[in-house]
């Protein structure tokens, strides 16, 4: 007989970014912050940087008017069991999942997520690109204090919060188990991504991230593409496609931020393990 608490599950990582994901396609089963951060303990769950709840859009009451447009909804949760609007390394691994099980069938797709509406493109080697939607900004001073240093950040909205801080090494950021401090008077008031990053050439960029509710990260999909976006503009690149190349601890990202304003995220999505596990009640 099986266990009450016995559910299925999938590992997936985009560039090192991993994630569990549950499937829960009627919406029955949900899952309460404690068993998030269960799941995502490294010694004692399975371990993740965030949970994916695969489900159909129809029976998220929220935003189940979307249910004509994108079958299934990405409910996405941060290894501290805390919602976040977006996860662009874990779009793609929720996709690749979906194509996986046969979900889908499709080389495009629209997916709901609570930053909106995301369409995604398979290609047959296992890379999938995101469209992210538009990012902005907002007239603030907001600095970041990390490992003995102060430098000023850009705060970009992807659409996750980020503070956007270019360095000139990564090592000067220092251990990134906690969070730096950010000073930015309420323009953040749930907390922000940060991001520390270093030019490396023409439209080309590496970064570290500490990611809010989580902790440094080997990826970060709306951190790789606030970056690129702020980059852009320091650069002062205008008008048409521009590509960025997004070096991460975990691999490498591209970023072209379309003439419409459009930010695509590009990269592999791997899926690793499947199982039971058994959820503590």
């Amino acid at each position: 007989m099986t266990r009450l608490n016995e559910i299925p599950f999938v590992k997936g990582h985009g560039t090192g970014n991993d994630f569990v994901l549950i499937p829960d396609l009627d919406g029955r089963r949900g899952l309460s912050v404690d068993q998030v951060r269960w799941l995502c303990d490294r010694r004692r769950g399975i371990g993740g940087d965030g949970v994916l709840r695969v489900v159909r859009t129809e029976h998220m009451p929220e935003f189940a008017e979307w249910s004509g447009i994108a079958e299934f909804f990405m409910d996405y949760r941060n290894s501290d069991g805390t919602v976040a609007e977006m996860c662009g390394n874990g779009a793609r691994v929720f996709v690749r999942y979906l194509r996986a099980t046969g979900l889908i069938t499709d080389d495009e797709i629209v997916i709901g997520t609570r930053g909106g509406l995301r369409t995604a493109i398979l290609r047959g080697d296992g890379i999938i690109t995101i469209d992210m939607g538009a990012a902005h900004t907002a007239e603030a001073d907001v600095t970041v204090r990390a490992n003995g240093h102060e430098w000023s950040a850009v705060p970009v909205f992807a659409p996750n919060p980020h503070a956007v801080t270019f360095i000139e090494a990564l090592s000067e950021a220092g251990d990134l188990s906690q969070p730096p401090e950010v000073r930015s008077g309420d323009l953040f008031p749930s907390g922000t991504n940060v991001e520390f990053v270093v030019p490396e050439g023409e439209r080309h960029v590496s970064m570290r991230v500490h990611e809010r509710g989580v902790g440094e990260t080997h990826s970060c999909g709306t951190g790789a593409c606030a970056v690129a976006w702020a980059a852009r503009r320091r650069d002062g690149v205008e008008g048409g496609d521009t590509t960025y190349r997004v070096d991460v601890p975990g691999g490498t990202l591209e970023v072209t931020e379309t003439a419409a304003g459009a930010l695509l995220l590009t990269g592999p999505a791997d899926l690793v393990a499947k199982g039971n596990v058994l959820l503590p009640l």
